[in-house]
């Protein structure tokens, strides 16, 4: 999901984190989205008026009153125009005041008025965050039905180390596309998705692989977490930070090396998953035998013997319920169609996801994809080249209509 056209009124409040957010409204801007800033006076001792309001497009809303001549700042207008409320960072001082109705600023008195959701990523330093008032504050608004950001541990102003740092700009637009996400379609279903290669080693330095990045695997994970879903996200070796990309995320990660890692750790978390979808290139052979030190170059090595691995997706096939969804994947170069209606048949899949490499600008390593979903019941649905994050929110909503 992008934020295209969402209406975003980001309030700030007085501490050093404050410095993040023009990176964040940059950000949520090239994504699209109408931002409006309120700010603290005390905001303005770490980040300047003219930044925020360059940046967002939008006057710096600080005080009731604008000018000289009495024109006021209507903040009921303010509340009903955004989608969401957010407010990044949130000092101590900003929980209290909202928790226990202390309208005694803007910011605050706006965030009274709203009937949009409103989401609070707290920062400070770790004792204060760990303070017993400010625990209750966060529990009270959390019953108010706000979204809480827990502060990320790590090194923080005051030079000690603890809870307290506001998460970077990636993970509160994780929590903002989230919270937007509607209707929830996959509330309390846990989805498990595979992602990436895997790595079959031939001796201590050198494997078999592919090239697949886990990107369209990444992209699945978020979209499935952004509608509601418990996403168990297993993956092989891939560029990823978890926090980066899933921070604020209900995404578990488990890292799997090479196919044997892979089945183990799917078929762990399959049989309490709603939903899987196979997205992961796993290697459908492995050597033999594996050498235990490096093979040096020249040595008489005739051929490299290689044994299939474990069809996880035929197995899982096999065993999957009749309340469960099994979703795989086809990376086709000839007979696309036909090989793709064939793995579905014959693994007993719900739904196959065909990649052709034929297609330009589709397959590994793209930030786009094209593909054809086609269905048990023999339902095709061909999508044009886009994103792989669009592509991703089709596959999901086809799944939806499955499960329906």
């Amino acid at each position: 999901m992008n934020l295209k056209g969402k209406k975003i009124l980001l309030g700030i409040s007085g501490s050093i984190a404050a410095y993040k957010i023009p990176m964040l409204i940059r950000e949520l801007i090239k994504e699209g989205a109408e931002v409006k800033v309120i700010c603290t006076k005390d905001a303005l001792n770490f980040v300047t008026a003219p930044t925020l309001s360059t940046l967002s497009g939008n006057p710096v809303c600080l005080d009731f009153i604008k000018n000289e001549n009495g024109e006021w700042t209507n903040h009921v207008e303010l509340a009903l125009w955004a989608d969401v409320m957010m407010i990044a960072p949130a000092t101590a001082n900003t929980l209290a005041k909202l928790a226990n109705g202390l309208s005694g600023n803007l910011l605050i008195v706006t965030a009274m008025s709203a009937r949009c959701p409103i989401i609070l990523a707290p920062a400070m330093d770790h004792d204060m965050y760990m303070y017993a008032a400010t625990q209750r504050n966060i529990e009270k608004l959390k019953s108010y039905g706000h979204h809480i950001i827990n502060p990320e541990f790590g090194e923080l102003a005051s030079g000690l180390i603890g809870q307290g740092r506001l998460p970077e700009e990636k993970t509160l637009i994780n929590c903002l596309q989230m919270v937007l996400t509607s209707p929830k379609k996959f509330d309390g279903k846990t989805v498990l998705v595979t992602a990436g290669p895997t790595q079959e080693a031939i001796d201590p330095v050198r494997y078999l692989s592919n090239h697949s990045t886990g990107k369209m695997g990444i992209s699945l994970a978020k979209e499935f977490a952004f509608a509601g879903a418990k996403v168990i996200f297993i993956h092989g070796p891939i560029n990823m930070q978890p926090n980066s990309v899933f921070g604020g995320l209900n995404i578990e990660t488990i890292e799997a090396i090479d196919a044997e890692q892979m089945d183990k750790a799917v078929s762990r978390n399959f049989k309490n998953s709603d939903i899987c979808v196979m997205a992961a290139a796993v290697a459908d052979y492995k050597p033999n035998v594996i050498a235990t030190k490096k093979i040096k170059k020249g040595t008489n090595m005739v051929k490299l013997e290689l044994v299939s691995t474990n069809d996880i997706l035929f197995n899982l096939g096999n065993t999957k319920k009749k309340t469960q969804t099994l979703v795989g994947f086809a990376l086709e170069t000839d007979h696309e169609e036909k090989n793709a209606i064939s793995k579905l048949q014959k693994k007993n899949l719900d739904m196959i996801v065909l990649n052709s490499l034929n297609n330009k600008g589709a397959g590994f390593k793209y930030n786009t994809n094209q593909v054809t979903m086609i269905c048990k019941n023999g339902e095709k649905l061909k999508t044009p080249l886009k994103n792989k994050s669009e592509i991703a929110l089709d596959i999901i909503n086809q799944i939806y209509k499955i499960r329906s």
